[in-house]
C-alpha cells in the first residue's frame, strides 16, 4: 500500500474544519494528516489540538500564503518518504473512496491528479472546475485537462524530485496554474478520475471588483512565468498585454479600467529580477523545493 501525506493549509479554517477533517480520517484509503496554519487569527488551532489530538499540525507565526506553506508540507512529504503528496484545501472535503481511486486509477505519465470538483452542496459541478475540463481528453474512467486548480491534487514522490514545489513569487493565486504549466513543460499530465469526487465550498462567494484585478495581476504574472514561452513571448503576453489593456481603456476615457492595467503592468515590470530568477529554477530539473 502507497504511503499518502494529506495536507492541508489552513486560515481561520474554524467553519470547514470538522467537515474537512472528518472526510480524510474516513478515507477508505489510509492517509496520515499535516495541517500547517498559516497564523489563524480564530479557533482553529485550539479546535484542532482539543478534537483531532492525535494530528500533526505546524502553526506558522505568519501567513506564508499557499505555496510556501504546502512547500513546507511537501519538502516533510519527500523526507519522510511518502509515495504521494494530497493537497487539500481547507474550505473541501472528499468522498470515502476518493483518495483510494485516485491511487487505484494513477498512471506514471500523470503528474497530478484529481477528482471531480463537485461544489458544496453536493449536487452540481463546481464552476470554476467545469470550465476546465470543458475542452478535456477523455478516456473510460479519466479525462485530462490543461489546468485542474490545486482544492484537489495528488502529486507523486517522483513529481516532486523532479519538479520541485510552489514557485515562491505567487504568494496566494496563480501558484497552481503556474505549477500546471511546469507539469506541461516537462511532458506530464493534468488527470481527472471520473467516479472520483470531492467537494469545494465556494460557490456562494461574491465577486468583488478589486478581486477581478487582483485576478488580473495573477493572471499576467503567471503568463510572464510561463517556460513553455520564450523570454520575449512571456514579456509580451504578461507586461505587454497588461499596458495594451491599459492604453486601450484610457483611450476609451475609461480611467479606472486604464489605471488599473497601467498599474498592473507596473508591477510586472518591477517584478522581473524574481521572474528571470523563477523561470530558471523551473525549467531545471531538481530535487529542492524552496
Amino acid at each position: 500500500m502507497k504511503k499518502v501525506l494529506t495536507i492541508i493549509v489552513t486560515y481561520n479554517f474554524e467553519p470547514w474544519l470538522d467537515k474537512c477533517i472528518q472526510s480524510l480520517l474516513n478515507s477508505t484509503y489510509p492517509n496520515d494528516i499535516l495541517i500547517l496554519d498559516n497564523n489563524s487569527q480564530d479557533t482553529t488551532i485550539q479546535s484542532i489540538n482539543q478534537r483531532y489530538p492525535s494530528l500533526r499540525v505546524i502553526a506558522n507565526s505568519s501567513n506564508l500564503g499557499f505555496g510556501r506553506a504546502n512547500n513546507v508540507g511537501l519538502n516533510i512529504a519527500l523526507e519522510e518518504g511518502y509515495d504521494f503528496a494530497f493537497l487539500v484545501n481547507q474550505d473541501a472535503w472528499i468522498a470515502s473512496d476518493c483518495l483510494e481511486k485516485l491511487i487505484t486509477n494513477y498512471q506514471p505519465e500523470f503528474g497530478i491528479i484529481s477528482p471531480m470538483h463537485l461544489d458544496g452542496t453536493e449536487r452540481n459541478l463546481d464552476k470554476g472546475f467545469a470550465e476546465y475540463i470543458k475542452n478535456a481528453t477523455e478516456k473510460d474512467n479519466y479525462g485530462v485537462a490543461p489546468f485542474i486548480n490545486a482544492a484537489f491534487w495528488l502529486l507523486p514522490n517522483q513529481v516532486l524530485k523532479n519538479i520541485g514545489g510552489f514557485s515562491p513569487i505567487f504568494f496566494h493565486y496563480g501558484e497552481d496554474k503556474d505549477y500546471a504549466n511546469r507539469i506541461g513543460f516537462h511532458h506530464l499530465k493534468i488527470a481527472f478520475i471520473k467516479d472520483a469526487f470531492a467537494y469545494h465550498d465556494r460557490q456562494n462567494r461574491p465577486l468583488k471588483r478589486e478581486a477581478h484585478y487582483k485576478g488580473e495581476f495573477v493572471y499576467h504574472l503567471t503568463e510572464y512565468c510561463n517556460i513553455n514561452y520564450n523570454w520575449m513571448t512571456a514579456f509580451a503576453k504578461s507586461f505587454g498585454a497588461a499596458l495594451k489593456k491599459g492604453t486601450i481603456a484610457l483611450g476609451k476615457l475609461n480611467f479606472y479600467d486604464g489605471g488599473s492595467y497601467l498599474n498592473i503592468a507596473w508591477r510586472i515590470f518591477c517584478l522581473t529580477p524574481k521572474v528571470i530568477q523563477t523561470r530558471s529554477f523551473n525549467k531545471r530539473t531538481q530535487q529542492a523545493i524552496l
